[in-house]
Formats: structure tokens, sequence, C-alpha cells
């Protein structure tokens, strides 16, 4: 058998690109900011995850300006050897100090930070669970550790404490979970979760890649949202969303900081952020600690929306951040509204199995702070319109 032959047995996104309803790797010319350009058309951004409306934020381009101009345009090593520059340093200290945490660690990506340091800390004596409904990286680091991996169903703690109890006491167990659900937008459970962390001696450890900078009164995420920050034992964070750049970080206790930093593969064998990205998220973490009314914004944006979508008639699950999904039913209802959509100025997420159950596909859509009420309400105005057109609403 070619190695090859799935590549040409593969034949669905052919499928959806012939019915003209293929909504990937769309392609826009513009910053991410609440309106784009596509195809030289202004396009409502509800896909995108700047929440903060921080990626072209005048002081943040002209700190990565500033950083070119000093660094150049890469580190040329991994932070292991050659690549670690100052500014590294001076942002993990920023980001620790933000975190209210001993330190911080930075990585290249988001994915790198939970494939890193779930490997690196995950062994064959010990366990790690997950949600069943847990970002891809935070599976993908599992697999890549020698344990067990063990995983309850979606929030639902009575399913989490039975796998707790099937671990052997001599065995370390490690929950890892997302603050905020990337696609379905609602919370994990965290009081309930480190409760019986403690009841079963597990650690736990929060991806907030979509909490950092949104949930809590400071923007420290989700568990400062819950009052929990001192019983949540590691927190992700990506720089992709509400921090304007690219990269990642763990923040924790120093002495599990100092391990991962000296374990995780994905930070020892990769080339260091670039600067121009450090010095973004240097100024980004500046302005969220300066400029609060920005999530406030953010919060009266998500309030608006959540009240008028469901207002119309459409289910937006369990959501409560600034991720606002719509139940649509099948896949193929999902593409016809993301592609419709697009043809009435709107930029939205189709989310489709196996990543959702069948028929309960849904349209993705996120919200900045940036966005005016006129965006909304036109966005509003056209999700309406196509929702009743495919029967979505009435």
């Amino acid at each position: 058998m070619d190695v090859f032959q799935k590549c040409f047995d593969f034949k669905d996104a052919e499928l959806v690109r012939g019915l003209g309803l293929y909504p990937y790797f769309r392609v826009i010319g513009s910053g991410q900011d609440p309106v784009v350009t596509m195809n030289g058309s202004s396009v409502i951004m509800l896909g995108s995850n700047n929440y903060l409306g921080l990626t072209n934020h005048p002081e943040v381009k002209a700190a990565a300006a500033v950083a070119l101009a000093a660094y150049g345009t890469g580190t040329a090593g991994s932070r292991f050897l050659n690549g670690t520059l100052d500014i590294h340093v001076e942002l993990e200290e920023r980001l620790a100090a933000f975190m209210q945490r001993e330190a911080a660690l930075t990585f290249s990506t988001g994915f790198q930070v939970n494939l890193g340091v779930i490997s690196s800390l995950i062994d064959r004596k010990d366990t790690v669970v997950l949600d069943n409904l847990d970002h891809a990286c935070i599976l993908d680091g599992a697999r890549l550790s020698f344990g067990r991996i063990l995983k309850y169903q979606h929030n639902d703690m009575a399913s989490l404490e039975e796998r707790l109890r099937s671990i052997d006491g001599g065995r370390g167990a490690l929950i890892v979970v997302d603050g905020v659900f990337s696609m379905e937008g609602d919370l994990a459970d965290l009081p309930r979760i480190v409760e019986l962390a403690e009841r079963h001696h597990a650690r736990v450890m929060v991806d907030d890649a979509h909490g950092v900078g949104v949930m809590g009164e400071h923007g420290r995420g989700t568990a400062e949202h819950f009052g929990l920050e001192h019983d949540v034992d590691l927190v992700m964070g990506t720089f992709s969303k509400s921090l304007a750049a690219v990269g990642g970080f763990v923040a924790g206790s120093r002495p599990v900081i100092d391990w991962i930093k000296h374990h995780a593969r994905s930070l020892i064998f990769s080339a260091a952020p670039p600067p121009a990205s450090v010095a973004s998220v240097i100024k980004a973490v500046e302005i969220i600690e300066r400029e609060p009314e920005r999530r406030a914004k953010l919060w009266e944006n998500t309030r608006y929306m959540k009240r008028e979508l469901e207002s119309l008639g459409f289910d937006t699950g369990a959501s409560a951040s600034p991720v606002i999904p719509l139940l649509v039913g099948e896949d193929m209802t999902a593409f016809r509204m993301t592609v419709r959509l697009q043809e009435e100025g709107v930029f939205v997420n189709p989310v489709i199995t196996p990543a959702v159950p069948p028929d309960r596909a849904m349209i993705r859509t996120s919200y900045m702070a940036t966005h005016t009420r006129d965006h909304l309400d036109r966005a509003l105005a056209a999700i309406a319109k196509v929702g009743r057109e495919l029967g979505v609403i009435r």
C-alpha cells in the first residue's frame, strides 16, 4: 500500500469545493480588525480571537518595529542554547507579575506550550485527566507523554470523579482543562474541578488561551474569574488571542517552571519567539493593565450579542464568554450559512463533526472590544436574514 494512497482517496474537501461551500483557508487582505477586506469587499469580522482589538494597536506595532530594528527578524536558535534575548526574560518577568505567579516560560506557539508542558510532566507512573472537549494540543501533549490518559464527559463532574477514583493511589495525576472552551464558549466548572483535585490529590492545569485578557477583574483568566488563582497549579496562555502576537506561555511555581524549562522538547528543540512578537506582547500586557475599559467594552458587546441572538431564536448553548456559537444542525447547513454570511458581508467560522456530535454543527462567532454597535447591528441583520433563509430560525 502506498503511504500516499489515503491522500489520493481523500475527496471530502473536493466535494465541498465543487458545491461552492468550502469555508476554510479564506484569504483576508487586511489586519484582524472589526472590518476586514476580502476579495476587495469589506466584511464584518465575527471570526477572530482578537478579543481586545490590540493586533493593530499603534503602540503594539511601534513596539514591534523597535524590536525589529534592534534585534532583527529572528533569534537563529532555541531558548535553550543561543536564542534567549534579554526581552524574552523581560517578557517572562512581566507575565509572571501579571499572572501573580512565581515564574513564567514562553514558547514559540501556544500549541507548543501544551505539547511541551504535559509531555514533560507526565511519565509512565502518572495519569493525565482530560475533558473530552479539551483543545487538540492538550490531547496531543498527553499522547506524547508516557503516562495513562483518562477522559471525562464534558464538564460532567460525576464523570471526572469516577476517573479520579480509578487512579491508583501511588500514581501522580494532573487534570488539564480549557478554562474557556474555544468552540462552545462555555467555562470549565473550575470550582468543582479544584475541589475534586484536592480530594484526590491531583494537580490542576488550566489552558486559558481564550481566558487571559478576557476573564477576571484584571484579565488574569478563568481562575481569577472564579477566585481560584491559588488553587490552580499551572496556567497556560497564548499570545495569538488577546495578546496580539504569536507564541504562548505557562505560569506557575518556580520549581515546576524550571523543570519544564529543562525537559520540554517543544521548547528545547524549537527556535525562540521572534523579537517583534515578544515586544508586541510586552506592550499588550501594559495596555491590558492600564486600560480595563477595553475588557469592559468587550463584555458589553458580548452581552448585547448573546441577548440579541437569542431573541432572534438562535440556540447559543452554554456560552459564557465572547465566543458565542449558533447551533444550526447539519454540517452542510453550517457550510451554507458560513458562505451565505460572507456574501452578506459577515465572516464566521463553521464547526462540524467530529468536533461536535452529528447534527450538532455550529456557527462560531466571537467578538472584539473594538466592534461598534453599528458593526454588531449590521451583523445581526445579516445573521437573521440567512438564519431564516436556511430554516435555522423562523
